[in-house]
C-alpha cells in the first residue's frame, strides 16, 4: 500500500518542478533567504534539509550527490565550507518559515524560508550554562568592577606622568640640533 509516501506536487510537471525546485534551493542557500508561497517553501525545506545533513560531512559521494541539484559551483563549495560546518552540532531543523499572510493578487499565503544563523545555535548552549552559573557571576562582578575603577586610576596616573615627560624629551632634540650646529661652526 502507498499511504503517506506522496509529496505535493505544485500543480506542475515532473521536469518543472525539478527545476523550479533546484532553482529554489541555489538562491536559498546563496541568499540564506527566499520569499515564496507555504507550499513551495514545504516542498523545497524537505529537500534543503536533507542537503545539509549530507553538507556535514565533506566527501566526494556527498559532493556528488548535492551536485546533482546544485549546479553552481560556488554555491556547492559554501555548502560544504560554511552551511554544513555551521550546523556540525545540530541534529536538524536547519530552517525555519515565517508566515508574512496572503499576498495581495491571488491571497496565496506568503512566507519567508530561511537558514537558521549561527548565533542562534549558540545562544542556546550559552543559555543552559548561564542559568546554572548566575549567583557566581554576579560575586565575580563586583570584583571586577573595583579592579577596573583602580586600574582606570592608575593609567591616568601614568598618562599625567607621561604628558611632562614627553614635553621634555620634545625639547631636548632641538637642544641637541643648536648646540650640534654650533659646534660645526667653530
Amino acid at each position: 500500500m502507498k499511504h503517506k509516501i506522496g509529496y505535493n506536487r505544485l500543480g506542475r510537471k515532473t521536469a518543472h518542478r525539478k527545476a523550479m525546485t533546484r532553482n529554489m534551493l541555489t538562491s536559498l542557500f546563496r541568499h540564506e533567504r527566499i520569499r515564496t508561497t507555504k507550499a513551495k517553501a514545504l516542498a523545497v525545506r524537505r529537500t534543503a534539509e536533507k542537503m545539509i545533513t549530507r553538507a556535514k560531512l565533506d566527501s566526494v559521494h556527498n559532493r556528488r550527490v548535492i551536485g546533482r541539484d546544485i549546479k553552481d559551483k560556488a554555491i556547492l563549495a559554501k555548502m560544504f565550507t560554511e552551511i554544513g560546518p555551521r550546523f556540525k552540532e545540530r541534529p536538524g531543523g536547519y530552517t525555519r518559515v515565517l508566515k508574512l499572510g496572503p499576498r495581495p493578487s491571488d491571497a496565496a499565503e506568503m512566507v519567508i524560508l530561511e537558514l537558521l544563523p549561527q548565533e542562534e545555535t549558540e545562544t542556546k548552549k550559552s543559555t543552559k550554562s548561564k542559568s546554572s552559573s548566575t549567583k557566581k557571576t554576579s560575586s565575580k562582578k563586583s570584583e571586577g568592577t573595583a579592579k577596573k575603577s583602580t586600574t582606570a586610576k592608575k593609567k591616568s596616573e601614568a598618562k599625567a606622568e607621561e604628558a611632562p615627560v614627553a614635553e621634555a624629551a620634545a625639547s631636548e632634540p632641538e637642544a641637541e640640533t643648536s648646540e650640534g650646529g654650533e659646534d660645526e661652526k667653530s
